[in-house]
Formats: C-alpha cells, structure tokens, sequence
C-alpha cells in the first residue's frame, strides 16, 4: 500500500494533516479532561486551562528537546522538529507548576487527565501517520506501507542514510520500500490504553495510582513500537534513546 501525506493548500500556506490532528488531539483531551473534572465535582474551566498550560510547555519542551538532539538552536524556529518525550516532559512540567499555582489537588487531577492523555496521544499519532513520519522498519508483512513523500521517503537510499537500516545488497537506492506502519500500532495501542483506563476510572484506589498505571502502560507501549521502528538513535544493540 502506498501512503502519500494529507495536505489542504490555501494559496501559499500548507495545512498539514499532522497540524489537524494535533488541534483536535488537545481539543479531545481537554474535553475528555473537562467531563472529569466535572463528574469529580469541580470547574470544568481547570480543564481548559489545564490544556493551555499544556500546549504552551509542551510544544516549548518539544522544540528544546529537538533543538538539542540535533546540537542546533536554530532548530527552535524551523516548522518541524516536534519530540514527543520532550513534549510530554515540557507539558507536565507547565501543568504541575499551574497545578501548584492554583493549590490544587495535583494527584487527583492527574488521575482524571489519564484517559485524556492516552486519547490524545492516540489522535496525535494519526497525524503522524498523515503526515507520513515516524514509521518503522522496512517489512515484507502484507500490511506494509510505502512513504515515497515521507519525512524522509521510504527509499532504500534513505533508510540506509538516515536511519542506518540494513538493505539487501543490490537494492536501487531510489526504490520505495514497504516499512511499519509504526504510528498505526501507537495509534492501535493508545486506544487500548484509553479504553482500559476509562473502563477502571470510577474503581476506588489511592490518588496518583490511575496515572501512575497510564505512565506504566503508556511507556510499555512505547518501549515496543521502538523495536519496529526506523530510528536513528540506536545506542545498544536495538535499543533507542526512547527506551530509557
């Protein structure tokens, strides 16, 4: 199967369908978030201002993750070059201080944004998918995709460069080759971990322990789609920066 990216041109401006999904990735976390917070019995305008915190942290923490990983701090102002660990660091991290800010009960909410996070984790990956990035390694399984516009093309000569994967010798470097879906099985995963946690939400236990149980199922995911996918980090054996 061959995937081209999803692109809505306005003139000269490009909308990229991973900008869509990543608006509507906030916009479904803060209005699972807010229904939370409002069957727990407080404003739901702690949700949204939950999310505004997020976004600003965690799009700050993705760029400087970014930026690092490539030793270039001009990478702060190019238009890609988004980490989602970085992210997810830069965005907590703005959520705890607003959380402190506000003397809220900081175990509590983050046990009610749990579902939230993992349901947009899940949308934020399509866009991934759409935008034709972070896919894996190359596969003969019947449910490979080419990416001859991805970021980079799924080509022989690019996979070799880029990410250091082994191709077969004799391979034109130009020829697309069919890889992972990687952000599929993120995508897949992510809506397992969703419903599970919305499932278990109303059970009783100790405050913290439903986003401690998020942070575990959401790393184990990760710590699995890594091994497929095309990466360039590999720093022992199959194991990526991610891992850790």
């Amino acid at each position: 199967m061959t995937v081209y990216p999803f692109l809505i041109h306005f003139g000269s401006f490009t909308v990229t369908g991973y900008g869509i999904m990543m608006m509507f990735a906030f916009l479904m976390a803060g209005w699972v978030y807010a229904r939370e917070v409002e069957r727990a019995g407080m404003d739901s305008a702690i949700a949204w201002d939950t999310v505004v915190f997020a976004v600003l942290g965690g799009l700050a923490g993705a760029k400087l993750y970014y930026a690092a990983l490539v030793g270039d701090m001009a990478a702060l102002f190019s238009r890609g070059g988004l980490v989602w660990y970085g992210g997810f660091a830069g965005g907590m991290l703005a959520v705890f201080a607003y959380m402190w800010w506000k003397r809220l009960p900081y175990r509590r909410l983050l046990d009610l944004i749990s579902p939230a996070l993992a349901a947009g984790y899940m949308i934020g990956r399509v866009g991934c998918f759409l935008v034709n990035d972070d896919y894996g390694r190359p596969t003969s399984l019947p449910w490979g995709m080419k990416f001859p516009r991805g970021s980079p093309p799924t080509t022989a000569g690019a996979l070799e460069q880029q990410f250091h994967v082994t191709i077969p010798p004799g391979t034109p470097s130009d020829q697309v080759l069919a890889v992972h879906p990687a952000q599929l099985y993120e995508v897949a995963l992510a809506l397992l971990i969703f419903w599970y946690l919305w499932r278990i939400r109303v059970h009783r236990h100790a405050p913290g322990w439903l986003f401690g149980l998020y942070l575990v199922f959401t790393g184990g995911a990760r710590l699995f789609v890594e091994f497929f996918r095309a990466k360039d980090d590999r720093f022992f054996g199959p194991f990526t920066l991610a891992q850790l």
